[in-house]
């Protein structure tokens, strides 16, 4: 009897956390960064940890996003977009490096 108990209380506890899991999931918050005129805007962009950060570039010509360490894109052509998921709090410095005066920073907490 004490067993069934235990096994049910278990079964509970793992719907629980399967469920509190699914909703922190869709809670996952998104921001966005414009590539125009040679710019990252917003310069500066302040998040939660668990964002995910999507790039653009609205310039005719490629640009890229780097960050030392930490991600690269490709080069995006006009209207190609990049995206990365900030999972641990920290300043992210970011770049061009096709055009390196090009910079950005993503600020996670």
């Amino acid at each position: 009897m004490m067993s069934l108990n235990l096994r049910t209380i278990a079964v509970r506890l793992a719907a629980a956390a399967a469920l509190a899991m699914q909703m922190s999931a869709a809670h996952c918050e998104e921001a966005s960064v414009t590539i125009d005129n040679f710019t990252f805007e917003p310069a500066q962009l302040t998040v939660k940890a668990g964002t995910t950060v999507t790039w653009t570039n609205r310039d005719d010509i490629p640009h890229t996003v780097v960050s030392a360490g930490q991600f690269r894109s490709k080069a995006l052509d006009t209207d190609d977009k990049y995206s990365f998921t900030f999972t641990s709090a920290g300043d992210y410095k970011y770049f061009c490096s096709l055009h390196p005066h090009m910079v950005g920073m993503i600020k996670v907490e």
